[in-house]
């Protein structure tokens, strides 16, 4: 095994490590004292330590891989289906890797401030700080490994088990009832997508013999088992990655403290679906079924997200739709043939979203509520917070120099592509949804984050007893440190080697020719929709800065605040019939399966009983009995006699 791949192996290995440790730290009771504070304080260095040296090994990996490397070895040969453990490592891995562990690194040393304080509680710490650390480590270790898994079946293990960690990290808080319910609601509804994920690698790994991504990627699998397999991955990839219909655990996963969010929204859950797509894309370029699904699914959540956070009043709820919209660019310059479009737009998301959740969890931190209705005014009291939020807001809706702008931008410049010149492996219709879509997106994306930045931070206080502060050192630096990648890291577009590592294959030609970024007359249709989105709410605030711009929608402000009600469509075509088949199992296992076994045992004693009865006679009924039977046996032999 080489350098490079020792390090790709080292990668998920460090974090969950540090993870398993931390899960044999006790949880501290109230008034545990001093051992409560040593278990905490070890949870804190296993956390920080374990991002820290993934964040190491991913920048060693990053400097020393010049070119596509793989180690592997068989783990399992069941009758020539083999499963093998091994790494798969490229530059757009290793990019990843950075980003993931940076925001985890990030999100450890952030947390140590944010939950110094038990939610809704009147004492100085979360006593349940050591779990969430350590599995905080083990989220963190299952998303490497998903990005540097050589074999279908090791990725489906990351993959599986940072839904296992989603949940438990959501649920933090079981005393909020809406954290435990929000939980079980992430994990049903990405498990529905999994169930198709699992499928389609069974499917891939059955026809190539092997489930090693190389021999998976070179077998000549049948059309129709390639588009059965690329469908059912798609399913995989709406649920983790919050597409349409399997997008709506992601708003109420909200529950969860907020660096969780800043996690799961920046580089775990919702980066590894599009990732997936990325490491499998050249058997979806050959399935243009898939492409147009896939771009279909990128265009509605897309809109979608869009539409729903306009109308949101919870902080954390907009920057959660806006998710959901960001990763429907991701999805959709995938699905117009560009993977360098999606990871960089993945790269810059994961720096600007973790910014603004973890700037978020500053003002909620400073004002203990989350609702944009009950802040305002906060720049004069945050002004750190407040700059970062600017600088994540911009790059959100893609004001230039910011990053967002770059990577938002070539996402729109190949889908224009596509529908213009039926560039890439998707028809061409594929190619104007998408573009469409993303233009129209860019109007409204400029227009909730102009929103969100004058509810929350202009205008007069509407909590006159609160005293805004910036939050503590702790909590401060990882703000900041994220505010320099999300002003800066789409420059890096600029740079020919950058990109060559996003190139999952690279072709011949200029290196100017595949550069992600494009200066152009392109580039001003997109500015004048940012101009009039940011305007717009401008103008609607200026005109009365008391009330909320999204009075503007009128009568589809209801609608898409309930994000056009899908969740009612769900609970209704969905988890109400379950339920009421769930119920009906029950009564039929109860009155009829139970029934059948109990009843049986009734009839049993019954008998038992009634023949116990008969032996507990007294002594002349019993004789009248023996006499009697003697009787029968004699006359049934003199009959017999007779007979013969």
């Amino acid at each position: 095994m080489s350098t490079t791949t020792l390090l790709g192996a080292l990668l998920p290995a460090v974090p969950l490590v540090a993870g398993l440790l931390g899960l044999l730290l006790p949880p501290s009771p109230p008034g545990a004292g001093s051992g409560g504070d040593r278990s905490r304080r070890a949870a804190i260095a296993l956390g920080v330590a374990g991002a820290a040296g993934a964040l190491a090994l991913a920048v060693a990996l990053l400097v020393t891989l010049d070119r596509s490397a793989e180690a592997s070895t068989t783990w399992v040969d069941l009758g020539g289906l083999t499963v093998s453990l091994g790494v798969r490592l490229d530059g757009a891995a290793a990019l990843v890797a950075v980003a993931v562990a940076a925001v985890a690194l990030a999100v450890q040393v952030y947390s140590v401030g944010y939950l110094r304080r038990g939610p809704h509680d009147d004492v100085d710490t979360d006593h349940r700080y050591p779990p969430y650390a350590a599995q905080i480590s083990l989220f963190t270790a299952a998303m490497l490994l998903v990005v540097v898994a050589g074999d279908l079946i090791l990725l489906l293990v990351g993959w599986e088990v940072m839904g296992i960690c989603s949940y438990l990290l959501i649920a933090h808080d079981r005393r909020l009832p809406e954290a435990p319910a929000a939980a079980m609601k992430a994990f049903l509804v990405t498990r529905v997508g999994d169930v198709g994920f699992l499928l389609g690698i069974a499917l891939l790994g059955v026809s190539a013999g092997s489930f090693r991504i190389a021999d998976v990627l070179a077998h000549d699998h049948a059309t129709g088992t390639l588009t059965a397999a690329c469908l059912l991955l798609l399913a995989g990839v709406a649920g983790k990655s919050a597409q349409f219909p399997l997008h709506t655990w992601l708003p109420d996963a909200m529950a969860g403290p907020t660096p969780i969010s800043a996690l799961i929204h920046a580089a775990t859950m919702v980066a590894a679906g599009v990732y997936a797509v990325t490491r499998l894309y050249p058997l979806f370029e050959v399935t243009p079924v898939a492409l147009a699904v896939l771009g279909v699914m990128a265009s509605v959540t897309l809109l979608l997200g869009a539409f729903a956070a306009t109308a949101q009043d919870d902080l954390k709820r907009v920057l959660a739709w806006s998710t959901v919209s960001q990763i429907g660019y991701m999805t959709g310059a995938l699905a117009v043939g560009s993977t360098p479009a999606a990871l960089f737009h993945l790269l810059t998301h994961a720096a600007f979203k973790a910014l603004l959740f973890l700037a978020a969890g500053a003002v909620i931190h400073a004002v203990g509520t989350t609702l944009m209705s009950r802040m305002g005014g906060l720049r004069r009291g945050m002004p750190v917070t407040f700059w970062c939020t600017v600088v994540g807001l911009g790059a959100l809706a893609g004001v230039p120099p910011l990053s967002g702008f770059w990577s938002k931008d070539g996402v729109l410049t190949v889908a224009q592509e596509a529908a213009l010149h039926g560039a890439g492996p998707a028809p061409s219709w594929v190619g104007w949804l998408v573009w469409l879509a993303g233009l129209v997106g860019v109007a409204v994306t400029a227009w909730y984050a102009t929103r969100l930045l004058l509810r929350t931070f202009f205008g007069e206080t509407r909590m006159p007893l609160a005293h805004p502060h910036d939050p503590p050192a702790v909590m401060r630096w990882p703000v900041l440190l994220l505010a320099v990648p999300a002003a800066l890291l789409g420059l890096a577009g600029f740079d020919w080697a950058f990109a060559r590592r996003l190139l999952l294959a690279p072709t011949a030609g200029e290196p100017g020719e595949r550069l992600l970024v494009h200066v152009g007359p392109e580039l001003l249709l997109p500015l004048a929709l940012l101009a009039v989105g940011a305007g717009l709410a401008w103008l609607r605030w200026r005109r009365d800065p008391a009330a909320d711009p999204a009075t503007a929608l009128g009568p589809l402000r209801p609608v898409f605040a309930a994000a056009f009600r899908l969740d009612d469509l769900q609970r209704a075509l969905v988890v109400r019939p379950t339920k009421a088949l769930a119920r009906a199992t029950r009564t039929a296992d109860e009155v009829v399966v139970d029934g059948a076994v109990e009843g049986s045992g009734r009839a049993a004693l019954g008998l038992g009983g009634g023949l116990a009865a008969l032996h507990r006679a007294a002594l002349p009924r019993a004789a009248a009995g023996v006499l009697a039977g003697a009787l029968l046996i004699g006359l049934a032999a003199v009959l017999i006699g007779v007979s013969a």
